[in-house]
């Protein structure tokens, strides 16, 4: 890759962002950041007491009753005692870095750090506070005596578990969610009030580097400033520039990370989640203090955020494309259940800012009922719709999905994933994304490639070149769009990109209840062409040159002749650090050609 394609891909970045992240890590690697020169006590137990009964509370979490839990998936038994707080489950391996400076530890401090990171999210915190809200003492003896633990084994700013400020972001709005399911936010203990004073602290000085990333760091750490600040108002002099800071970055962030049409600025379905979730309980708990509205602006682009991942999201079972990032990010768990499941964030954020009910009753409702929302009465039925300023088409019938992924970055793109089509039938995903895996582990890279997407791969290299982990360049830009058309019977919609090396790609694809059509016209500078289909696990059976499930059937044209793919098998992960096994068909091509792909349900 060219020095100028690399300053090419820079100057996207934006030099204000790039200038943000510089001073940070020149103010930490010289010693005079402002971060590096706080202190503050140890916030010390009880943090909650015994709640008063207010009548039918709804369904407790009961995740963690027996387990710990990482990433919605590994499980260890609970043990008796609090747990290690810096033990990495995945490398079994421990921080040897407990009792240094934060700004002094390795991003990848005794293997991925996201592993020691994630009990210290205090998803713990919101289930136990939802059972001791029922009068179940014995849960809340615990979440005492473990956030106890944690506070004196994390004393302020020593440790791995304060080294990222979105992670102390996470933690203030969970301990101040707790607070509100117990109905002690207005006459909170001590020791809470110390604990959420030392992460605000943490958080305020290091906004500036959150704000240059243009990701959710802004809008989680902007929304802890505002939801903490406001806490804390009455109980420090420092908290009501602590909420004005987060409030005004609040709306800046809504008009600079969410396009008109709703796409954030990440390209990630779970990501997306994650920023709705943040605005969702900064909007949840104005209401619930009374604060001062926010801005129109701020409540058009949340409502626009709403239907996109409503829009993605499986009714029946709550799933989603796993298109994007995902590093198994999810706040405020006030229901149990998997973490794919995206219809509890989905249904709070349309009762707040659609004023509609997005899938009728059951358990998804309940984090409106524990933050004191009422149900909504109007319904939405979901539909097909282009969001083009982010570049996704989703095609919707009665009976099935499919989302077309094309490039239109207004910011960085974290996986080369320019055509993919996720296709969903009668709540199974049929046509899947690779996923993410991991951010650190060897290997990983592969996940965000051009080969993990169901798309053409030319010549063996990705549609971007990569220039760091989380960074390509010479991003891509669609020269062709048609958007969402709806005719009796089918949806259609297309989109083309020319590469940087002079490979080009357009796809049309015709969504019916009957199956997908999708036509891929390739050209230009290439010696090979790949068309991959990662597909549902199940017995998938070549008959001649028709691949056939238990879901469905696949055929193949090249320039109308018919062609037998290969059946193989690749990874998926579904969920960060854990991968299986699943089947992949793919053809090949040398020459300019049209290829015809049906899948028949």
């Amino acid at each position: 890759m060219s020095i100028l394609a690399h300053l090419r891909t820079y100057g996207q970045l934006g030099p204000v962002n790039i200038a943000r992240v510089a001073a940070y890590r020149l103010g930490l690697k010289s010693g005079r950041h402002p971060v590096q020169l706080l202190s503050a006590p140890v916030g010390a137990a009880p943090y909650f007491h015994a709640p008063k009964q207010y009548g039918d509370r709804p369904t407790a979490n009961t995740d963690w009753d027996i387990s710990l839990w990482w990433f919605g998936w590994k499980r260890k038994p609970q043990p008796d005692a609090p747990p290690d707080w810096f033990a990495n489950p995945f490398s079994d391996t421990k921080s040897s870095n407990t009792d240094f400076d934060w700004w002094r530890i390795p991003d990848f401090d005794a293997g991925d750090i996201k592993g020691i990171w994630e009990l210290s999210r205090f998803d713990w915190v919101i289930a136990w506070a939802t059972k001791a809200a029922h009068g179940d003492m014995e849960a809340l003896e615990k979440l005492n005596l473990w956030l106890g633990d944690w506070a004196w084994s994390n004393p302020p700013y020593k440790g791995p578990n304060w080294k990222c400020g979105q992670e102390a972001s996470i933690r203030v709005m969970h301990l101040v969610t707790a607070t509100w399911v117990l109905r002690q936010d207005k006459n909170p203990e001590p020791g809470l009030l110390d604990l959420l004073r030392a992460h605000l602290q943490r958080i305020a000085p290091t906004m500036s580097y959150a704000i240059g990333q243009q990701n959710n760091h802004g809008t989680s750490e902007a929304a802890a400033l505002f939801i903490g600040g406001s806490f804390l108002a009455k109980h420090d002099s420092r908290a009501k520039g602590w909420e004005r800071k987060g409030r005004r970055w609040l709306e800046d962030r809504a008009a600079t990370l969410i396009e008109r049409d709703g796409s954030f600025s990440q390209y990630s379905v779970n990501y997306h989640r994650f920023m709705l979730d943040t605005f969702s309980l900064a909007e949840a708990w104005r209401r619930h203090r009374d604060l001062p509205p926010f801005s129109e602006r701020l409540n058009s682009r949340l409502a626009a955020a709403t239907e996109w991942l409503w829009l993605l999201t499986d009714g029946d079972t709550g799933d989603a494309p796993n298109i994007g990032a995902n590093d198994g990010a999810r706040l405020v768990p006030l229901t149990g259940g998997d973490y794919r499941d995206f219809r509890p964030s989905v249904q709070l954020a349309t009762a707040l800012f659609r004023s509609a009910d997005a899938f009728g009753p059951g358990s998804w409702t309940d984090p409106l009922r524990w933050l004191g929302l009422a149900d909504q009465k109007s319904s939405v039925t979901p539909h097909s719709k282009s969001f083009d300023d982010g570049g996704y088409h989703v095609l919707r019938t009665d009976q099935a999905m499919a989302v077309l992924r094309y490039p239109r970055f207004s910011f960085r793109p974290s996986q080369a994933d320019a055509m993919h089509v996720d296709l969903w039938h009668r709540g199974t995903n049929l046509l899947r994304d690779a996923g993410t895996f991991s951010y650190n582990a060897k290997g990983a890279e592969w996940f965000s490639s051009t080969a993990a997407h169901n798309t053409v791969e030319f010549d063996g290299r990705d549609q971007m070149p990569r220039i760091g982990r989380f960074l390509f360049g010479d991003w891509l830009t669609t020269n062709a769009v048609t958007l969402v058309k709806e005719e009796t019977g089918s949806v259609t919609a297309a989109a083309g990109y020319l590469d940087a090396q002079g490979a080009q790609h357009h796809r049309v694809i015709m969504l019916t209840n009957r199956g997908l059509i999708c036509t891929d016209t390739i050209s230009g500078a290439f010696k090979n062409a790949c068309l991959r289909w990662r597909l549902a696990p199940g017995d998938w059976r070549l008959n001649g040159a028709v691949l056939s499930s238990e879901h469905c059937a696949i055929s193949i044209e090249i320039d109308g002749k018919p062609v037998t793919p290969t059946l193989g098998t690749t990874e998926e992960s579904r969920y960060y650090l854990h991968k299986t096994s699943i089947p992949v068909a793919s053809v090949n091509t040398d020459r300019a050609a049209t290829l015809v792909t049906k899948v028949m349900f």
